[in-house]
């Protein structure tokens, strides 16, 4: 009979609707979903620079240092006002522990002793086959020793380079940790890389910054 054989039609179309409705909704809880990315921290850690400091939570609460020593929990603002510091006169960033922390710049690595003058001017050893002394020619303005800290005495990397060059040479690469700080020589110019930048001194005791660093630990500003 014609009624049965309509009702079987009716039941298929029926049950091909609710299986077309099933993959939809399948696929827009399921395959609309994109993954989160991943937070910062667990893509080779967290970089927090330090003009983005101010930014950060004022509740928020950070390893904190004085004089190179652990001294607890505390915001940014306690913990420069601890430090007898500005907010922004504190380096922000990840500490050994991974844990985000403040400290004083340099905490850790104070200043070394400027190098012995001989080293510092670091004058190229004579031919042997030289057949009389001749006078030497003045010094090109750019050719000055390039001398890197070592963190027990410096060591020469070259006798005559530029100051960007010497830069380069010391510090493309590199980053150092909130407090810390490697030190090089451009002459009679202590150089010292921190946090973001390398700073430059005279005095081996008052530093200006040369140069800011990138997150990729380069000096674009110097290419």
């Amino acid at each position: 009979m014609a009624l049965p054989k309509d009702n079987r039609v009716i039941i298929g179309v029926g049950a091909a609707v609710v299986v077309v409705a099933a993959v939809a909704l399948a696929l827009v809880f399921t395959g609309g979903d994109q993954p989160d990315e991943a937070p910062p921290a667990s893509k080779g850690g967290l970089v927090v620079d330090l003009a983005e400091a101010p930014s950060l939570e004022p509740t928020r609460e950070l390893r904190c240092f004085v004089d190179g020593q652990f001294v607890g929990m505390a915001t940014l603002a306690d913990c420069a006002q601890r430090n007898g510091l500005a907010t922004d006169a504190l380096d922000v960033g990840l500490d050994e522990t991974g844990a985000l922390a403040a400290a004083p710049t340099a905490a850790f690595a104070p200043p070394p002793e400027a190098p012995p003058i001989e080293m510092a001017e670091a004058a190229p050893a004579p031919s042997p086959d030289a057949a009389a002394p001749r006078p030497s020619p003045s010094p090109a303005p750019s050719a000055t020793p390039c001398l890197r800290y070592s963190g027990s005495d410096w060591r020469v990397l070259s006798t005559g380079m530029g100051l960007n060059a010497c830069v380069q040479a010391l510090y493309a690469g590199t980053c150092v940790r909130p407090g810390g700080a490697q030190y090089g020589r451009w002459g009679d110019t202590t150089l010292r890389l921190v946090p973001r930048r390398v700073e430059q001194s005279a005095d081996n005791t008052r530093f200006r910054t040369l140069a800011e660093q990138d997150r990729n630990c380069q000096f674009p500003g110097l290419n």
